[in-house]
């Protein structure tokens, strides 16, 4: 989370509650410098009265994929049987949740919530940034193999063997490309698609993260050549 102010406590009590059927659930939120207001504050206080929420100060995160890291291996830590990621600051939708446990449940691997897979839509970006994930996607599908119509969305289930194998192989990008890795990581696991509904002013995608991009797809495509994807 990141400057999600008051709105933070009930974006963690609106996940909670697509929860509830779980006989155990924690809400992890990683906070870092990029907080320049009081989410951290209101997060503290919230988990005064909200057991189920854990709260993280890690002031020595580099950018958003050192939070996300820091994220899943906090998560690995507690033994969970599924790991959800969720952008906070309702870009993604707390109700589009059950979706992926549903689809999880049929025994998948990895479900990945999916913006332009049948039912599934992006609002409120600018026309750069969709054809920035669209034309992505249709990219890395045609060069790496995969599958998937949204190569690009930080909404995703895993259960825990699953993510623990992404995570071995080692994340390098630095920039928005890393969900682009990581689901390449798993294209050959059990893997599946669901429709979800995006809304919010992308953030600005620049000459640093595109060079990330093509310096590590040209990276997964050598390995793919090689058979190691």
């Amino acid at each position: 989370m990141a400057n999600e102010g008051e709105k933070a406590a009930d974006f963690v009590d609106a996940v909670l509650a697509r929860c509830k059927d779980f006989s155990q659930k924690t809400f992890i939120a990683i906070i870092d410098r990029a907080t320049r207001d009081n989410t951290l504050d209101v997060l503290h206080q919230h988990a005064e009265t909200t057991p189920e929420l854990k709260v993280l100060w890690a002031p020595e995160n580099r950018g958003v994929v050192d939070a996300y890291v820091r994220g899943y291996k906090e998560a690995l830590t507690l033994n969970a049987d599924w790991i959800l990621e969720i952008d906070a600051g309702f870009s993604h939708r707390p109700e589009d949740i059950p979706a992926l446990f549903a689809k999880m449940d049929e025994g998948y691997d990895c479900v990945f919530g999916s913006r332009f897979c049948p039912g599934g839509s992006i609002n409120a970006s600018s026309k750069k940034r969709l054809w920035i994930s669209w034309g992505g996607t249709m990219l890395t599908n045609l060069l790496l193999g995969t599958k998937l119509h949204d190569m690009t969305s930080g909404f995703q289930l895993f259960t825990r063997e699953a993510l623990l194998a992404i995570l071995e192989r080692g994340i390098e990008s630095r920039g928005p490309f890393f969900q682009t890795e990581m689901k390449t990581y798993a294209r050959r696991m059990k893997i599946a698609e669901v429709p979800i509904h995006y809304r919010a002013a992308s953030h600005n995608v620049g000459s640093k993260q595109i060079n990330d991009a093509f310096k590590n797809l040209l990276r997964l495509l050598n390995l793919r050549l090689a058979g190691r994807v």
